[in-house]
């Protein structure tokens, strides 16, 4: 195994632990999330209830090698669907469960969002970049 291979490993244990995580709290309290969805979304608690499943079905598809493939595309696609509820949190300074999160939060979660994207492409095995060479995928 290579190092790319040994970092692969870890970085997917990490990102399916924390949607794992994210997911079970989307379901176990959505009205905290209610808040950030953007008005143009329908269904707001159904959404946010559908993000927990999404999150966690992603979490569990990343470690089982049948279906790791699908699911770090669908976490990467799911990186980018989420994104305008990130810009809406952030925006309009939306109060989420009593506490109202600054721009110290919020820029760095706004510019991690790709890297986000990458490493749910980089732990579903989709791509090596930037490290190159043929993928392997463990």
């Amino acid at each position: 195994m290579t190092g790319t291979d040994r970092a692969r490993v870890i970085l997917r244990w990490l990102l399916a632990a924390a949607y794992l995580f994210v997911g079970y709290v989307h379901l176990r309290s959505p009205g905290g999330f209610i808040p950030i969805v953007p008005d143009w979304v329908p269904y707001p608690r159904e959404t946010v209830l559908l993000t927990g499943v999404c999150e966690i079905a992603g979490a569990i598809g990343l470690m089982t090698r049948r279906f790791r493939y699908a699911a770090g595309i669908g976490l990467a696609a799911y990186a980018v669907c989420v994104y305008p509820a990130n810009i809406k949190h952030a925006m309009e300074g939306v109060t989420v469960s009593g506490v109202q999160l600054g721009w110290a939060y919020h820029a760095p979660r706004l510019a991690f969002q790709p890297v986000i994207v990458w490493w749910a492409l980089f732990a579903g095995g989709i791509t090596r970049w930037p490290f190159g060479g043929k993928d392997t995928a463990p």
